[in-house]
């Protein structure tokens, strides 16, 4: 069973997840609320992580970040022997959100989350779309994202990001098999 998986472009992005890890993040992305969100990622999915992302427009950072992590899981995710699913939900503060993750192949997101207008980080765009967009594209996941509750912006990107971490860790579980 795959427990590592790596992306790169040279000189654009280098990224390395350890599926197997103790939560460890480097992450930089020059993007600092994303930085902070995928270090609570690898955090809630003890996963080892090092994801850096030549500087240019946020836009594309956020979009380079989410296909490369994406990427640098599919090996580990869709391996024989491993769940392949999980699901979790998790607060941070007042809001709360419930992540389900499937390597299926076909990636999707479907979400009730709309941040585009609340300018985290002085983003004009809504950045969890943009990186579970290119997550699931480079993974091959099928995602759904359900805010149970939440107002302030950041509390919600935290709650998003910590469960999709724990949903990861499940789906990249071994399958527990039945004793006959």
């Amino acid at each position: 069973m795959a427990r590592t998986g790596q992306a790169d472009e040279a000189g654009r992005l280098h990224a390395r997840v350890d599926v197997a890890g103790s939560g460890q993040a480097s992450v930089v992305t020059g993007v600092p609320v994303l930085d902070h969100l995928l270090g609570l990622l690898a955090e809630y999915a003890s996963f080892d992580l090092a994801l850096e992302i030549a500087p240019g427009e946020a836009e594309a950072e956020i979009a380079a970040a989410g296909r490369a992590l994406g990427r640098a899981l599919q090996d580990a995710l869709s391996s024989e022997g491993c769940r392949g699913h999980g699901s979790a939900v998790v607060p941070a503060d007042e809001a709360l959100a419930h992540v389900v993750v499937e390597v299926s192949g076909r990636p999707l997101v479907v979400s009730n989350v709309d941040l585009s207008d609340a300018r985290v980080a002085g983003l004009a765009s809504d950045i969890v779309a943009m990186f579970l967009r290119e997550l699931a594209e480079g993974a091959g996941l099928t995602l759904h994202v359900r805010l149970i509750e939440g107002a302030e912006p950041e509390h919600v990107l935290e709650a998003i990001f910590k469960a999709l971490g724990v949903a990861l860790a499940q789906s990249a579980r071994p399958r527990r098999r039945r004793e006959e």
